[in-house]
């Protein structure tokens, strides 16, 4: 009997979002080119993590690193076509999100 498959681009594509962080650097990203300490205060990571994944996604085309230069040099990350694409997916996972996930209890007593 031939199991079924799961299909490798669709592995792939799921790999990349369950990884640590990243989903959360591409949503932040939706609302625009932001500097680095932008993304790392907005989502409580850390340096060197934040660090590691945007060289990542750079590579994977879905972010864009820009150097402006001015003294000092600003450095913006920006999503790509590639990463914009992603929109309507991370959409519809905070819609179910909103409608499914209880806050936790330490989210409550701010």
């Amino acid at each position: 009997m031939k199991l079924p498959t799961i299909c490798p681009k669709f592995e792939k594509a799921i790999s990349l979002l369950s990884q640590r962080w990243t989903a959360l650097i591409i949503y932040q990203l939706l609302t625009g080119p932001q500097r680095f300490n932008e993304i790392q205060t907005s989502i409580g990571i850390s340096g060197k993590v934040l660090s590691d994944r945007l060289k990542d996604l750079e590579s994977q085309d879905i972010i864009k690193r820009e150097v402006i230069p001015e003294t000092p040099v600003i450095i913006e990350y920006s999503l790509t076509e590639k990463g914009q694409s992603m929109e309507s997916i991370l959409r519809e996972i905070e819609n179910w999100s909103q409608a499914w996930i209880k806050p936790d209890a330490e989210f409550l007593e701010d």
